[in-house]
């Protein structure tokens, strides 16, 4: 038997992970996939069920509030913050994606950006976190993607 299990060998290399591994090619990508996913969130935040979820998420508030994309006056809890915005990515389905079907940023991306607004204003992050924090992100959904028995199958069924 293994001395480590697949959770343990997954969380001990992702606690890992430091700026310090982020190569000049890797920033380089990251900014251009942030860029996209901004973008296309952007354009969704003028799509119908962007917002549907919006006037659903407004019932809900917090003393911690995130920006809504597009909305300089709209703010909600980072978790519904998070929500609205990744539907606003997700919406136009021009996100980025990968093989087999996933879309890797429009996930990741408004979370750290709705965490990232959430920490009080002495302890923000800096760009290079947040660089740090969504290449997790991607990480995490990759290695996922990797292990799941179900995302291989996806070719076979069309």
């Amino acid at each position: 038997f293994p001395s480590q299990t697949v959770t343990e060998n997954f969380a001990k290399v992702i606690h890992g992970l430091n700026a310090n591994q982020l190569t000049d090619q890797v920033i380089q990508r990251s900014k251009r996939m942030i860029l996209d996913t901004l973008g296309v969130g952007l354009l969704g935040t003028s799509t119908e069920v962007c917002h549907k979820v919006a006037q659903y998420s407004k019932i809900y508030s917090s003393d911690l509030s995130s920006t809504i994309w597009g909305h300089l006056d709209f703010r909600l809890p980072p978790l519904y913050a998070a929500f609205v915005n990744g539907v606003a990515v997700h919406s136009m389905d021009f996100d980025d994606t990968w093989h087999p079907a996933t879309h890797p940023s429009g996930a990741v991306l408004p979370t750290v950006i709705a965490l990232s607004e959430a920490f009080p204003q002495k302890k923000k992050i800096s760009g290079l976190d947040l660089l740090l924090a969504f290449n997790v992100g991607i990480e995490v959904q990759g290695r996922l993607l990797h292990f799941s028995r179900e995302a291989r199958n996806i070719p076979k069924r069309y």
